[in-house]
Formats: C-alpha cells, structure tokens, sequence
C-alpha cells in the first residue's frame, strides 16, 4: 500500500521546537507516514498567506493527502477546528478562512472536529498543532472516517481576499497576496482574466508607483526597472529586474493594488 502522505503549513519557523514535535506526534501515531513541509515561514498570523500558499501546493500532491494548517491568531479562544474534503484531499485548520481558498476552487464538505478521543491530553490552550491538528491529521492518514471526527457544518469562515473588485468599465480594485522571498508583489489580478494586457496600454497602480510596462520574464527588463508579469501562481505580479519591488514600493500584504485597462 502507498504511504499516506501528510503536508505541514504554518507560521511557526524553524527557530523553535513546534514544527519538530507536530512532526512527533504524527510518527508516534501514524509512523509510516510521509511529511511535506510547504512551508513554515508564513508571516505570523497571517491568513492570508497561508492560504495562498496552500492553494498553490495542494493540487500537485496525490489523492487521500492529509493537509495539516496551523496559522491560527486565536488558537485557545471559541475558533473552531475543522476537517474539509476537497478535490479528494483532506485539510485540518483553524476555522479563521485559512481554507477559503480551497472553498473557492473545490466542491467541498466542512466538519467541525469535536471527538476529543483524537486530542492529545491534556489540550494545550496555546499549541493546538501539537495537541489537535496534528494528532487529526494522524489518525486521518491511517485511514479513519472523515464522520469519527466531527459533524457537518455550513457556517464555517469564508474570507474573500481572493477576488479583485470591478470598479469601472475598464477599472478592477485589488489586494497583494503574497510577497515571494525575491520581493515580487504577487497580487490577486487573475492573469487569466487579463489575457491581452501584454498588447494593451495600462497603469497598475500600487504604492505611490504606477506601472505600466509589462514582461514575459524577468530578464526581460533592466535592473531596477519596474514591471508587470504573469507569476506561476496565475496571477499578475509586480517585479522589478534584480531587486525587490516590495522594497522599491514599500508595500506589503494586503495592499490595495488598481489596475485600469487604457
């Protein structure tokens, strides 16, 4: 049989001992699993690159993985643990919109994980990926039933970060999502839906800056030269050749970006 494979996304970094220990708890309950990291350097408590990130790695992993996500600013207050089913995967998180991602592109069912039989005791109030997430995302590796851990529910947190907002004929409001580590402003302008900006005149607009020059790649232009491109991710980005354009705008996550087809 194939080994289950369980991914791991988090802000924790890699300074301290949590990501370590997830990890034990995980082997001590599933030891055949195999373990991904994605990445554990998403900004602390931020959700929103969280699930970005997720939403780029998910679709490349095999049927039946276990996504385990723990950006979680309310760990020990009422929030919510859940288990989805989407795109025949499994992902444990924090009800906080970390998923809304997912919810976006897949059919989808919610639980709400209330069996405390799957819990590490006693449960933690300030490390639930050691205590909750992890254990979960264990037992769901080695085979039991979605149903075990928790009822269905509807009213779980959907964030709308995703979606840019058409604020004239040829005018769309939009957000930065993500900034990558070689500071391109990954925005959340689907490229699919701007299929000819390559050939047409506009000004996106972000920071104090304006740009207006667009790339096929990253070499494209000259150092220090600001432009548009079309990312990995799908979405428009705003790069600049050999250096940061996070640094050049000084803009960060969640900063408003306006794109106006001319």
């Amino acid at each position: 049989m194939r080994r289950p494979v369980i991914t791991l996304t988090t802000d924790f970094g890699l300074s301290d001992h949590f990501v370590g220990t997830m990890k034990g708890v995980i082997l001590g309950i599933c030891p055949e699993a195999r373990i991904v990291d994605i990445s554990h350097e998403v900004g602390a408590f931020a959700i929103t690159e969280g699930a970005f990130l997720l939403a780029q790695a998910y679709r490349y992993f095999p049927r039946g993985t276990v996504h385990v996500v723990v950006v979680d600013p309310g760990v020990g207050t009422a929030r919510r643990p859940i288990l989805a089913e989407a795109a025949d995967q499994y992902f444990v998180a924090p009800d906080n919109g970390v998923l809304s991602m997912i919810y976006l592109r897949e059919k989808h069912k919610v639980r709400w994980v209330r069996s405390e039989k799957y819990f590490l005791k006693p449960v933690s109030r300030t490390f639930h990926g050691r205590d909750i997430f992890a254990p979960v995302g264990a037992h769901m590796a080695r085979g039991a039933a979605p149903a075990k851990f928790g009822k269905l529910i509807t009213d779980y947190m959907r964030l709308n970060f995703e979606k840019p907002v058409r604020t004239a004929r040829r005018g769309w409001t939009g957000a930065i999502l993500k900034i990558d580590r070689f500071g391109n402003l990954i925005t959340n302008l689907p490229a699919a839906d701007f299929p000819d900006l390559e050939a047409r005149a506009f000004e996106l607009s972000v920071g104090l800056e304006t740009v207006g020059t667009f790339a096929r790649n990253y070499a494209e232009r000259g150092p220090g030269e600001l432009f548009v491109i079309v990312g990995s991710s799908g979405y428009l980005e705003v790069s600049a050749s050999q250096t940061s354009a996070a640094k050049m705008l000084g803009c960060g996550v969640g900063a408003p970006v306006e794109l106006r087809i001319l």
